[in-house]
């Protein structure tokens, strides 16, 4: 189904297109479907957004003081449309918005400009794309009426529904909330319509908590998976390497987790070594060349951990064609680091490969070589079926741990990942070395072997980008940022969980490991990482290119492309690498030696364009803004959903502990009350201002406390507290504790 976001966007990519060609861009045939689009049109032309010339082409207004943002709103009511980076979010009233939703991307006209500290207000002129196609809500009957009331609070209307939904209407006791269909938006004074299509009674009903939250996130398209068939691959010259040893680090237990790359060890007599990264052979095996392949994947641009499976964002034809069997040759694309006697990469290549995975190491593995204590003796029962593999696992390991070294002294940071005692969320816990959207690095831990590959592709990754970037190919990436450094202002809201003797730098700042080092209760450094984390905004993916028109482009980025199992992110890229190989020019017209512009060397000696017209198509209508920003939305909601899930399976633990008292520790105060973490259990929950009731308490946010006038007694981070669980909420994830004192 096109959408008003859409049409703008095949619009732009064009310079005019006529009313015909327009239908065959959109794939409409459908008279009904036409009719709409008519409208559509009519609406643009009128709100001066698109423009028809003398040659019945219709092309959007360049000039137009609309501007393409997207509807945030809070719980209180408040709305503001978001702009991109560094742009200033635009207030919204209520009776401005125009029917827009929480998440809809709208054009906005600015009605009145911003000063001093207030945002410029404006209004919802059109609406580019709904968020919600389905509804979370609680069946209600309102004079006679039947309605759908969204339990998302900043969704700020009601569906109507028709009459035989009303057998669904909400019971507290069930908790039963339904799935609604929307048929028709509010517009004008018309009421939004619709249907339920799925009852969820979550009371007691932990095996729907998954279905609840993924509709919740917005994620509805799950269980039509992608039918995209392989390809099969052409005959074409590769580098055999299936008689060479190569390794799989997995500590996934799911067999259907994304697939991950295998490590290969090649050491030469004069000291030097060849690490090789075999990547699964994705790229060839998908049809990438036309908007049909986009628009299977824009149901599901990654693959994402349910309960006790993953679902994948690819077909399972393709994973079976593409997936690295034990003892079976496989095709691969593969990147091989040349590491000089000191282990530093000194040149790099890529090639089409044939390798065999020759042992799938898991934690026990690694937990058994790095606990040994000498690597002379092997008395091992888990090392022994392995004694002639673990020369080449130990340099591995070795490498990972330099790998990593090297990235801290250039500012990156290690924060541990968060505890879980879940047994159904294991999968969320483990690392994933291929989410490279965080600022910072998960250690190195010898009883999850997952995390040892991520130095090694993280500089894999990070080549692909200085590769792409110097030969002018377009990629998509994250900007790699380093945050050694906080702000001594940052540090005093946590300066409860710090020991007094600390000395500033000349600057007024701390190094972050000196902050952590700073901190010498165990309970409280966990505490303190898990307070840090919000110090590192999330990077988004970013288009990469060497035209783009900003101050980032003297950074570096890391471009993922070695898990593309894992999203589509890692795919496109590898999509480029493949090219890179089959089809970029390898000598300039008149030239007599070739070149292989596939290996290091090549970068100061290319002065051409590597691709030819029809493949520079092909690859800018997968490096774009409209691809860009629908993975990160559908990041965002995958982000969501993870998190989401990880609160609600917390909020079941303690809902059977109602009544149970516990120990805990203050982890942020604000105006209404304070969050305490109940170790014991890993569960966060709230103890409300109003349930203070031996004082009236004040919130100073300087000091980041709350302290009673009478008393003085005050709450603060870091404080340890004894309270008890009063209530939860399933719908909001929300648990409500008392002070026992």
């Amino acid at each position: 189904m096109f959408t008003t976001s859409s049409i703008i966007d095949n619009l732009e990519q064009s310079e005019g297109l006529e009313y015909k060609k327009l239908c065959r861009s959109l794939k409409i045939t459908k008279k009904s479907d036409k009719d709409k689009l008519d409208i559509a049109l009519t609406a643009l032309e009128k709100l001066q957004i698109i423009n028809k010339n003398e040659d019945n082409e219709y092309t959007v207004q360049k000039d137009s003081n609309h501007i393409v943002a997207k509807i945030r709103c809070s719980s209180k009511g408040y709305c503001f449309a978001v702009r991109g980076k560094n742009k200033e979010d635009i207030y919204i009233k209520e009776n401005l918005l125009n029917y827009a939703w929480n998440g809809d991307k709208v054009l906005v006209r600015i009605i009145k400009d911003g000063y001093r500290r207030r945002s410029p207000e404006g209004i919802v002129d059109c609406i580019l794309e709904r968020s919600n196609q389905i509804l979370l809500s609680k069946v209600e009957v309102i004079n006679n009426d039947i309605y759908a009331i969204p339990i998302d609070d900043r969704i700020l209307s009601k569906i109507k529904l028709p009459k035989g939904d009303k057998k669904y209407t909400y019971n507290p006791e069930n908790k039963n909330i339904v799935k609604v269909v929307i048929d028709r938006f509010p517009i004008g004074q018309e009421e939004g319509s619709g249907h339920v299509v799925q009852e969820l009674q979550l009371n007691n009903n932990e095996e729907l908590d998954t279905d609840f939250v993924l509709a919740k996130s917005n994620l509805f398209n799950l269980g039509n998976k992608n039918h995209i068939e392989a390809k099969r691959t052409e005959k074409r010259e590769r580098i055999d390497l299936s008689d060479k040893n190569s390794y799989m680090f997995k500590s996934w237990n799911s067999e259907s987790s994304p697939m991950l790359p295998m490590i290969q060890l090649e050491r030469t007599k004069d000291g030097t070594t060849k690490l090789w990264i075999h990547t699964n052979n994705i790229a060839e095996r998908v049809e990438l060349n036309g908007k049909k392949s986009l628009e299977i994947f824009s149901n599901g641009f990654e693959s994402l951990p349910l309960m006790n499976h993953w679902q994948s964002y690819l077909s399972e034809a393709i994973i079976n064609a593409s997936q690295f069997n034990l003892g079976e040759k496989n095709e691969a694309i593969s990147l091989c680091l040349h590491l000089n006697t000191e282990n530093v990469i000194t040149d790099w290549s890529f090639h089409l490969t044939l390798v065999k995975c020759s042992l799938v190491v898991g934690n026990d593995h690694t937990e058994a070589l790095l606990s040994r204590k000498s690597k002379t003796r092997i008395t091992s029962r888990i090392l022994k079926p392995i004694k002639e593999y673990i020369e080449d696992l130990d340099k591995i390991l070795e490498l990972s741990a330099l790998f990593r070294e090297r990235h801290i002294l250039e500012g990156k940071v290690e924060i541990p990942a968060p505890e879980n005692n879940i047994d159904l969320l294991g999968e969320f816990f483990i690392h994933n070395p291929a989410e490279n959207s965080k600022g910072y690095f998960h250690p190195l831990k010898k009883d999850d072997c997952q995390t040892f590959i991520s130095p090694i592709i993280y500089e894999a990754n990070l080549i692909w980008f200085k590769h792409s970037n110097q030969f002018g190919i377009k990629s998509a990436g994250y900007l790699s940022k380093g945050l050694d450094y906080i702000n001594a202002n940052e540090i005093i809201k946590y300066s409860e969980f710090i020991d007094s003797d600390i000395e500033l730098n000349v600057d007024g700042s701390l190094s972050f490991s000196q902050v952590i080092n700073f901190c010498g209760d165990d309970n409280k450094k966990r505490l303190l990482h898990k307070l840090l984390i919000h110090e590192f905004k999330e990077n988004e993916v970013s288009l990469i290119s060497r035209n783009v028109e900003n101050d980032e482009f003297e950074n570096i980025y890391i471009t993922p492309w070695t898990i593309p199992g894992y999203d589509f992110t890692n795919l496109i890229n590898q999509y480029s690498i493949f090219n890179l190989i089959v089809n970029g020019k390898k000598l300039k017209k008149n030239n007599s030696k070739e070149i292989n512009i596939a290996e290091s060397h090549s970068l100061k000696l290319v002065n051409w364009d590597i691709f030819n017209s029809s493949i520079s198509k092909n690859i800018d209508s997968l490096f774009n803004k409209f691809v860009i920003d629908k993975i990160n939305e559908y990041k965002y909601k995958v982000k969501q959903y993870k998190s989401n899930l990880i609160s609600i399976k917390k909020v079941r633990k303690a809902e059977i502990l109602l009544g149970e008292i516990y120990k805990g520790f203050i982890l942020s105060v604000q105006s209404y009350g304070f969050f305490v973490e109940i170790s014991e259990l890993n569960v966060e929950g709230l103890v409300h201002v109003s349930t203070l009731n031996n004082d009236w308490y004040e919130y100073r946010s300087r000091q980041n406390l709350l302290i009673g006038r009478k008393s003085k007694k005050s709450y603060k981070v870091g404080d340890e507290i004894e309270v008890k669980i009063i209530k939860v909420d399933i719908l909001k994830y929300q648990i409500d504790l008392e002070l026992t004192e």
